[in-house]
């Protein structure tokens, strides 16, 4: 990590650091792609597919939320969801983005992604990666926090590369990372 690449994770780091820096990158990298677009660009859509990078920044944010207050401590998924209308239906996010202002749908990602990160610190604080968290299977078996990491990780990369193809259709915006020194046009994201 350096200033100019803070979302790059450490070389050398722990297991947390690892997962956790990697999910930061990708955070990152999603983020730089769905930047600093209007509704219209936030609306676009490639071929037949209803997919849109504004319906992937509800979903990742309410991903964001689901994952660190109901899988991790089963607690309810609460604001804004809830005042929302928020069914906990992936496609509600989805079909319901188009209805939000860019501002609304970069400030749902941005402020989940920032208590999710409070939240996984504080999991971190009481815990290594192998505690238990509150998901479990069907037998009663609970995942442990290096799955919700490792499975947050699998839903920021499978999105990250539809938003990759999504942005270079709507404005030609391409690039695995973004450029040295990047920072958010649109809404308040922090780096990590």
């Amino acid at each position: 990590m350096t200033d100019d690449y803070p979302w790059e994770p450490p070389l050398a780091g722990t297991e947390a650091e690892q997962l956790i820096g990697a999910l930061d990158r990708l955070r990152t990298t999603f983020r730089f792609k769905a930047d600093d677009l209007d509704a219209a660009g936030l609306s676009a859509r490639l071929g037949v597919s209803t997919l849109t990078l504004g319906g992937l920044l509800k979903h990742l944010a309410s991903v964001e939320d689901y994952y660190s207050t109901t899988k991790l401590r089963g607690a309810p998924i609460g604001e804004p969801w809830q005042s929302l209308g928020w069914t906990g239906d992936n496609e509600w996010e989805f079909s319901t983005a188009a209805h939000d202002s860019p501002e609304t749908l970069y400030s749902l990602w941005d402020s989940a992604v920032d208590r999710a990160r409070a939240r996984m610190t504080d999991a971190l604080a009481f815990g290594n990666l192998s505690q238990p968290i509150h998901a479990a299977a069907g037998d009663g078996t609970h995942a442990s926090l290096r799955r919700l990491l490792c499975d947050l990780l699998e839903e920021y990369g499978r999105h990250t590369g539809h938003a990759d193809l999504l942005r270079e259709a709507i404005d030609g915006r391409i690039g695995e990372d973004p450029p040295p020194g990047w920072r958010a046009k649109s809404g308040d994201y922090h780096m990590p």
